[in-house]
């Protein structure tokens, strides 16, 4: 891949809790070693689980309630502020719980576990750890914890006019979402450092999907197939491509790539 100049930056997101909605952004301050701030600050562990507070490294995101497994998940509509730190939950545009998230844990945690069909007494446990994040690839290590996720749109047209299907970007839940470049063209990133509006990055590893992919992040219902056809299509399951910040720099929407 040579210089690009007609690739750009066209969306931002962050996810504070594992799980539930992405929060658009017009820009995100980055710092070198770290990942979108208060991104996956938070998530649901499953209570008889290996996640125990102050726990000091990854888990696999089973260890956590999530749409991979709980795709009823998506059919919330919800937003952390997180400054105040109260997140607001809404169905169908119904605004169905307002909690803080540390002072109103009791009120958050049933909720949670009314909506995730519990056992009687069984609560999910508010998993929080200071400088830590419950990404996908925070087993692999304090640095994978923090990279960036980064989505090629057109890899995500390709795919979907390959499988005669509509296809929504916001199924892989990235950090970042490109356009301009040819279809899966992002894997030729890897190794290799580049700038994103002004922030310098090295793509360190292909985004390999799991069957949160499934869910319709508009409907909240598991519809399509999408790691049979990703595999039947291309003979892998990878979309997108995770990156480490090398530089401190505010990203904005527009930011355009060079390489």
């Amino acid at each position: 891949m040579e210089a690009e100049d007609t690739a750009r930056v066209v969306a931002l997101y962050v996810y504070p809790i594992k799980g539930l909605s992405p929060q658009p952004l017009t820009h995100v301050p980055l710092r070198r070693g770290e990942g979108v701030p208060h991104d996956r600050r938070f998530a649901f562990a499953r209570p008889e689980g290996k996640y125990r507070p102050g726990l000091r490294e990854g888990l696999r995101k089973a260890e956590f309630y999530a749409l991979v497994s709980d795709h009823r998940l998506a059919g919330l509509d919800t937003h952390l502020d997180v400054d105040t730190g109260e997140l607001t939950v809404r169905v169908a545009g119904h605004e169905v719980l307002t909690a803080h998230v540390e002072e109103d844990r009791e009120e958050l945690l049933a909720f949670f576990a009314r909506l995730l069909d519990l056992p009687e007494g069984v609560l999910p446990v508010l998993a929080a750890e200071e400088g830590r994040r419950f990404t996908d690839v925070a087993f692999a290590g304090d640095g994978p914890m923090h990279w960036v996720s980064l989505v090629n749109l057109a890899s995500v047209r390709d795919f979907a006019a390959r499988a005669g299907a509509e296809v929504d970007p916001r199924r892989f839940r990235a950090n970042v979402l490109l356009d301009g470049l040819p279809p899966f063209a992002e894997v030729d990133l890897l190794d290799r450092e580049f700038t994103l509006g002004g922030v310098r990055m090295v793509g360190r590893s292909r985004t390999g999907r799991c069957a949160a992919t499934e869910v319709d992040p508009a409907s909240g219902r598991r519809d399509l197939p999408v790691l049979r056809l990703l595999d039947r299509t291309y003979g892998h399951q990878d979309v997108g491509i995770y990156a480490e910040v090398l530089s401190d720099g505010v990203l904005h929407v527009g930011g355009g790539l060079v390489v």
